[in-house]
């Protein structure tokens, strides 16, 4: 069940980060996702206030468990009259405790509605933290898209430099014009620029990273990962099997016991409570003493109660649609997330597989025939921006297979990481 989750296990299996959150040797200035889901588990404002809120309703309970106060009294008849009641001569004392006998269960139906908050407030609790890990991961997954991104960028600076020299050397031997030289350039400089809007990326993904516990100045460095490391996840069915077990449904027994216990505190409602008072009156006339009583009774008040009964039945029959609802969309939102995870990992794998050795012998090829004159600076140039282009799209598809799989982790508070990880390596052919 999902209760025996742990926090930092729920979603430290991240694949793009796996290899390093095991690793012995991350330095102490390297932050992990083991790292990052600690500090928020720990620091994050959202999850402490869940403290403050079962403070409230602690003493809300202890408040609905009390009994009704008793009322003592003092009664004076017969005083500060006329004639013979001139004053006090023939003024009687009455001393009275009055109360009230609660009845049909409310003292019950109070605290059975109290604790049922309060066990509600802890489903709420583990909920809210499964969303906090999944923005953690999310987060740091951004991080690690803009270090793969950097990479990239660094290979294409190293490509378009090679084109570069190869371009001068035949500018030199008179074999190419210096516009030829000029245009390697400027691809060189957009690969520059390409290289540090990626940096720039990674330090503002540190940023939004770090204010999840409230750093304002991150020093740390990101652990790298492979991004196109990608598990093997189960099928469909398997998946839809763990819904039960995750909080936001967990949250609908819980609230099927809260509503029930509000039907139950209403319905008390319709048995009237007795009211009674006792006393202690003094004859005035024979100054002996003698006992005083009573009872009250309501009337109507099933007739009162009526309205608040129905509303309350009401309230619970929805519950069961409500549910259903949400087992809908729960169940849509997993269908979801599980095609387009396997949809992102089949290209991933394809290109990896099929497309990227081609392009890469092909771009080798070109290099070859354009330094021996076969072949225009053109042709190689764009076979070099179609590697490019196409480790960008391979990386595209392995990141929305991470947000894909955070969001099957998210629905279903399990790893998903039993099964071997499939490598998807787009960097050799």
């Amino acid at each position: 069940m999902w209760l025996r989750l742990a926090a930092l296990a729920a979603f430290a299996i991240v694949p793009c980060v796996h290899a390093q959150v095991r690793s012995p040797a991350v330095s102490p200035e390297t932050l992990t996702l083991n790292d990052a889901i600690a500090r928020v588990a720990r620091l994050h404002p959202d999850l402490r206030l869940f403290g403050a809120r079962t403070e409230v309703l602690l003493a809300e309970r202890d408040a609905a468990i009390r009994r009704p106060l008793l009322s003592a009294g003092v009664e004076v008849e017969n005083a500060l009259g006329t004639g013979d009641a001139r004053g006090f001569s023939t003024a009687e004392l009455t001393l009275t405790l009055a109360g009230v006998l609660e009845r049909g269960g409310k003292l019950n139906a109070r605290r059975t509605l109290a604790q049922a908050r309060i066990d509600a407030l802890s489903v709420q609790r583990e909920a809210q933290r499964l969303d906090l890990l999944a923005e953690v991961a999310r987060r740091y997954l951004v991080v690690t898209s803009a270090q793969a991104h950097h990479g990239i960028a660094a290979q294409d600076i190293a490509q378009r430099r090679r084109t570069v020299a190869a371009a001068r050397q035949r500018l030199q031997a008179g074999a190419s014009p210096e516009s030829v030289v000029l245009t390697a350039q400027a691809a060189l400089a957009r690969a520059e620029m390409t290289l540090a809007r990626a940096a720039q990326q990674q330090d503002a993904a540190r940023q939004h990273l770090a204010a999840l516990w409230g750093e304002r100045e991150p020093r740390f460095a990101v652990s790298s990962g492979d991004p196109l490391t990608l598990p093997a996840i189960d099928d469909m069915q398997a998946l839809a099997a763990l819904l039960e077990g995750t909080p936001e449904l967990a949250q609908f027994a819980d609230e099927h016991r809260l509503r029930e216990a509000r039907l139950r505190l209403a319905r008390s409602t319709a048995t009237p409570d007795l009211d009674w008072q006792v006393g202690v009156r003094r004859l005035q006339d024979s100054s002996d003493m003698a006992l005083t009583g009573s009872l009250s009774l309501p009337l109507g008040s099933a007739r009162r109660a009526g309205p608040e009964i129905r509303a309350a039945e009401a309230d619970l029959a929805a519950l069961a649609i409500e549910r259903e609802s949400r087992d809908i969309a729960l169940y849509a939102t997993l269908a979801d997330a599980h095609g387009r995870y396997r949809v992102s990992q089949l290209e991933v794998q394809r290109v990896r597989d099929e497309v990227l050795p081609r392009l890469m012998r092909a771009e080798q090829a070109a290099e070859r025939a354009y330094r021996a004159g076969a072949i225009g600076y053109l042709e190689w140039a764009q076979l070099q921006s179609e590697t490019t282009s196409t480790r960008r799209q391979q990386l595209e598809s392995a990141l929305e297979a991470h947000r894909a799989l955070i969001e099957l982790q998210r629905l279903t508070g399990q790893a998903l990481v039993a099964q071997p990880a499939i490598h998807a390596q787009g960097s050799t052919p």
